[in-house]
């Protein structure tokens, strides 16, 4: 079996996701006969290319392209299609952000195939077949689904699996593949790209997360957040009902049509733990729940509940771990 993972390629590397990725395609083939190709689409891949070799990759297939720089769903369909047709594998993974999303069903219509957006997990079925699991009805529930055709395509949501330790002493085969990429293909065109600015730790990237929601009230509580993450070294983060109301940044947001994240430790201020803010952060290790209302569902999902004001709890708790961390 060969699996094919694509990556949209940071200049400075491979992105985490697409590591996570590559350790799927390694579980995937294990105990079987089977390959595991990476894909890096960019420009200036070199670095990204020697980085899917270290997390895991036997074969890497170089595609540079300026129009595959931009965040251009069209130019990436025909790069993606093109690769696919030439390496043939039975299993195609992309990363389930926005655009791997929209590229993965686009191919799978191209090639007669199926595609599963949103997987949360795979599994190896008889052969060469596989089962893929995603949330359906908001996150209230797991389907786990088939793709009769072939290849198997699924985008699959950063953080469902641990990327493998680095291997710089690993060798594998890195092929520069040339991909036409017609501008009669390409419907969109990028004006401008405005860069999100991030300042301290990366939400995604956090082992510490402190997430606020409708229950602060106003977004200018959210400063006693901050400061609550600044002393912990998080990230905050905020739950759709508090995006919505204006009080926190898109870019913060936690959940289903957010952002996923899998921290250590996640703090939930005033969340009342929809599931669709759930579906974003459930494999977080360890959950705290402060919140007045002791019917709060999140409660359920809590390692450590505190039913009560967080106005009160929460400069607590910073003056405490102030004193610790003075020691």
């Amino acid at each position: 079996m060969k699996i094919l993972v694509v990556s949209t390629s940071a200049r400075t590397g491979l992105p985490q996701p697409s590591a996570e990725l590559i350790a799927a395609g390694r579980q995937l083939v294990s105990g079987k006969e089977g390959t595991v190709a990476v894909a890096v689409l960019g420009q200036d891949v070199a670095q990204a290319c020697r980085d899917a070799v270290a997390f895991g990759a036997d074969q890497v297939y170089s595609v540079e392209n300026s129009l595959l720089v931009a965040h251009d769903t069209d130019a990436h369909l025909q790069a993606v299609d093109a690769v696919v047709r030439e390496v043939a594998p039975e299993v195609v993974l992309l990363v389930g952000d926005a655009l791997g999303t929209e590229v993965a069903v686009r191919l799978a219509h191209r090639l007669k195939t199926g595609a599963v957006a949103y997987c949360s997990s795979i599994r190896s079925l008889e052969g060469d077949r596989l089962a893929f699991t995603r949330p359906i009805y908001g996150g209230k529930a797991i389907a786990e689904m088939t793709v009769e055709g072939t290849p198997q395509i699924a985008a699959v949501t950063a953080r469902s699996f641990e990327p493998l330790p680095r291997d710089d002493a690993r060798t594998g085969e890195i092929t520069s593949l040339a991909v036409s990429i017609g501008s009669d293909g390409q419907r969109t065109k990028v004006l401008e790209t405005i860069q999100e600015e991030v300042t301290g730790v990366r939400l995604e990237d956090a082992k510490t997360v402190v997430s606020g929601g409708r229950g602060l009230g106003d977004g200018a509580n959210f400063r006693m957040l901050e400061e609550l993450a600044a002393v912990m070294g998080a990230a905050v983060g905020a739950s759709r009902a508090a995006v919505d109301a204006g009080w926190a940044s898109p870019a913060m947001q936690v959940g289903q049509t957010g952002k996923q994240v899998a921290p250590e430790l996640y703090i939930a201020v005033g969340i009342s733990g929809a599931t669709q803010h759930i579906a974003g952060m459930g494999r977080a290790k360890h959950v705290v729940v402060i919140n007045k209302d002791p019917e709060a569902p999140f409660f359920r999902l809590a390692e450590l509940g505190v039913t009560a004001d967080y106005k009160k709890v929460v400069p607590l708790l910073i003056e405490q771990l102030k004193v610790q961390m003075s020691r």
